[in-house]
This record gives structure tokens, C-alpha cells and sequence, in this order.
């Protein structure tokens, strides 16, 4: 099962159809592949804060004892400046703890880097704080952990989308890969979540990128803000993607690349 917000849910890796796959769903289809037995969960919204995730997602996977979780949490309560840290991990932890007690293996995704995006680089300290005390609570709770932070391929602009705050479909395959791999069933060797491109990004002339970074902010950036102060979020009245734990087989959740 994975458990989590729109990371989680699949934005922005869109199927032919408009709905999203994600790296949930690629890991979920490469594990399951040949397992006539497999299923798979995926309750994830966008939008959704801790208090969601480690809530009735949290519930109704502790009522389905899968075998293993991923879990990314936190990203939509660290993004508000007034979040304690501290008490947010508090929480985190004791989420965490109720799955390790049922005996569930647990895959924590840690914070990514956002030095690199304008405007979203002053949230990098918090995330950074929030992400070593997600690297204590999985040695605490004998947690795997992929840090997505350390993945220096999730630094480059062609792993995410044009919003910059939601992995593309690269970014999602190379995420997918590096679970995998950690689980002992990779997709291939270290360089599908290493070196996923063979060159480095195109160098991109000061003037465009400036153009670029007020596009964006006008396209992305503004409407995100506007949500916020006015107490609503893009996941309002949607409901998980995947909610119930079923064979592969019986809800495709679409095919490799």
C-alpha cells in the first residue's frame, strides 16, 4: 500500500487517459509482475497534510495489514512557516509506530532538495531539518528510508514538471527505481535512478530563465499561494485513486515505459 499525498497520488505523470500513475504505481506494477497474488493500494491525495495521512489513511491500511508501505508525509504541513518541526515529527513517529507494530514493513521517502527553484529555495532549511528527523524515526523504527534529498538526479529540471513541485514521469520512474532497488528487486542497475540522462541539463540563457521563473509564478506559484491563504487545497472533495488492496490484474495501474 502507499499512504501520502499528491507525490504519492502520482502528479504530474499522466496516462493516456489524464489520470496519474506516480511512482507508487510504477513500483506497485514492476513488484507485481508475474505475481498472480499481488495487490495493491494506493489511498494517497493530493493537498493532503499529516493529520490526513497518519488519519484514515493511516486506519484503513492498519485495517488491510499489507505486507509493506510506503510513506511520504509532511511535505504540505512543512511549506507552512508557522509548523513546528519538531511536534510534526513527534506525529510522524508515532504513525509510524502503529504500522511497525502491526508488523507492516515500512519505506519512508524523506524531503527532496529545493536549492535549485526560485522562491521554493527558502523553504529548503525546513525541509532539511524535517528530513533528518525522518532519517532518526526509520533507525528508531527499523524503517528502510530512501532519501530522496541525496538523489542528485531529482535536482535536474527534466525530473520534474512545470509546476516545480511534482516529479514528471522521469522524475517518478527514477524514484520507482531507487525503491525498488532498495527492496532488492531492481529494474535494472544503479544508473536508472543515478544517471537516468546520458548529458547533462542544456544550459539555459539568463534572460529565459527569467522569463521562465515569472511564467511560472504567474501559472503556478500564484494560484498555490491563493489556495493556501484562503483555506482550501487542490485534493477538496477527491478520494484515493486506488482505495482498496486488489490484484494488480483487477485495476491496472498502467503499463512500463
Amino acid at each position: 500500500m502507499a499512504i501520502g499525498d499528491s507525490i504519492t497520488e502520482g502528479l504530474d505523470d499522466p496516462r493516456a487517459d489524464g489520470s496519474y500513475r506516480g511512482f507508487a504505481d510504477r513500483l506497485a506494477e514492476h513488484l507485481g509482475a508475474g505475481v498472480p497474488d499481488f495487490r495493491y493500494a494506493n489511498l494517497a491525495v493530493r493537498g493532503r497534510r499529516m493529520r490526513h495521512i497518519f488519519g484514515e489513511q493511516l486506519d484503513q491500511t492498519l485495517r488491510s495489514r499489507p505486507d509493506l508501505v510506503t510513506v511520504h508525509a509532511g511535505g504540505n504541513d512543512v511549506l507552512r512557516p508557522n509548523t513546528d518541526l519538531d511536534l510534526l515529527a513527534r506525529e510522524y513517529e508515532r504513525g509510524i509506530r502503529r504500522l511497525r507494530t502491526a508488523g507492516i514493513r515500512v519505506v519512508i521517502l524523506s524531503g527532496h532538495d529545493t536549492g535549485w527553484i526560485p522562491v521554493l529555495r527558502v523553504y529548503r532549511g525546513r525541509i532539511a531539518v524535517f528530513s533528518m528527523h525522518l532519517r532518526a524515526i526509520a533507525e528508531r523504527n527499523g524503517c528502510d528510508i530512501v532519501d530522496l534529498w541525496a538523489m542528485s538526479a531529482l535536482n535536474d529540471p527534466r525530473a520534474w514538471s512545470p509546476d516545480r513541485l511534482h516529479f514528471n514521469g522521469t522524475g517518478h520512474r527514477i524514484v520507482a527505481a531507487r525503491i525498488a532497488e532498495l527492496l532488492g528487486h531492481p529494474f535494472g542497475g544503479p544508473e536508472e535512478w543515478m544517471r537516468p540522462w546520458r548529458t547533462p541539463p542544456p544550459a539555459v540563457p539568463l534572460v529565459v530563465r527569467r522569463r521562465d521563473n515569472v511564467r511560472w509564478a504567474r501559472d503556478h506559484l500564484v494560484p498555490w499561494l491563493s489556495r493556501r491563504a484562503l483555506g482550501r487545497s487542490s485534493g477538496d472533495g477527491r478520494l484515493p485513486k486506488r482505495p482498496r488492496l486488489v490484484a494488480l490484474r483487477d485495476e491496472p495501474c498502467g503499463g512500463g515505459d
